[in-house]
């Protein structure tokens, strides 16, 4: 099982990135996939889910500003995130649960300047 995360990147604040992650290894399209990030000094936080029916929830720090999205037929997760503010600066990580089957990938770096 592999989990593959892109996109990251130096952006402005006002900015947008997209972040993917490309899954292999598993049934992708029967999995719950989730999107973390964990700044420096704090606790991994769960940013946004998207589930095998295709619905949606998000932590309200990201509300009306990131969107999760997946392409089943690509084995890939995203994240468009928009109106990025420099407290969203983190390491993003993807993560693919069922039952007791959890997956990480290595993490992207977003970082959001002033």
């Amino acid at each position: 099982v592999q989990l593959v995360e892109s996109g990251g990147g130096l952006v402005q604040a006002g900015g947008s990135l997209r972040l993917s992650c490309a899954a292999s290894g598993i049934f992708f399209s029967i999995f719950t996939m989730r999107w973390y990030r964990q700044a420096p000094g704090k606790q991994r936080e769960l940013v946004a889910t998207i589930f095998n029916s295709g619905g949606t929830s998000y932590a309200d720090s990201v509300k009306g500003r990131f969107t999760m999205s997946r392409d089943n037929a690509k084995n890939t997760a995203y994240l468009h995130m928009n109106s990025l503010k420099p407290d969203d600066t983190a390491v993003y990580y993807c993560n693919a649960a069922i039952r007791s089957s959890d997956h990480w990938g290595q993490g992207t770096q977003v970082t959001v300047s002033a």
